[in-house]
């Protein structure tokens, strides 16, 4: 036996001595991380629920408000998106109808997404988006712009931007208000809508 053929010989003696090598365990893609709960996923968790609503509307800058009582909110986690269900609940005076809505945490955008649906106007879906995180526990989503059909008898179409504050003032409580910019010449936005949550235990 050479040289070569002895340090050969020695090397595979070696290799199988030590035993098998041990599999690299495969590391999770990027999907896999980004798909992972983070603490906005885990924010949404908590508010999952049945929750009593008061909704106000304030059809013009400085008009009274619509409120309307009796509301009920219905909220589940779908993956990690949070959906709410909004009807009114047995007993209310406030006309039937059903409103849904949907937010997430784009973990891989860095921002919040929003979408609603409402069947008292015929909006159609309604998406939205924040800039980034919350900001001081405050979600804060811009509508895509739209045509707002109006109050009046007759269809305005009125071009109207708005937009979505979401806060959570304690774990029992909740809050929604959206404000709205008509393309009407006066350059003023006011509180267009506010729903206010309370949690049932």
């Amino acid at each position: 036996m050479n040289r070569n053929s002895a340090a050969a010989f020695v090397s595979i003696a070696m290799l199988a001595a030590s035993g098998p090598v041990p599999a690299r365990a495969a590391e999770p893609t990027a999907a896999q991380r980004m798909s992972e709960a983070g603490p906005e996923r885990q924010s949404l968790e908590k508010q999952t629920g049945t929750w009593d609503v008061v909704a106000s509307i304030w059809p013009a800058p400085g008009a009274e408000p619509i409120v309307s009582h009796g509301i009920v909110a219905e909220r589940k986690m779908i993956g990690s998106i949070l959906q709410e269900t909004m009807h009114p609940g047995p007993g209310s005076q406030t006309p039937a109808f059903t409103r849904l809505d949907y937010l997430d945490f784009d973990r891989v955008e860095g921002r919040w997404k929003y979408v609603s649906m409402d069947t008292r106007f015929p909006v159609s879906i309604m998406p939205a988006a924040s800039f980034g995180p919350a900001e001081d526990g405050r979600i804060d989503v811009h509508f895509t712009p739209q045509g707002f059909v109006g109050f009046g008898p007759e269809v305005e179409g009125r071009f109207m931007v708005s937009d979505m504050a979401i806060s959570n003032p304690d774990a029992d409580h909740a809050l929604k208000e959206q404000h709205v910019l008509m393309a009407d010449g006066t350059g003023k936005s006011w509180l267009f809508v506010r729903y206010e949550y309370t949690r049932r235990h």
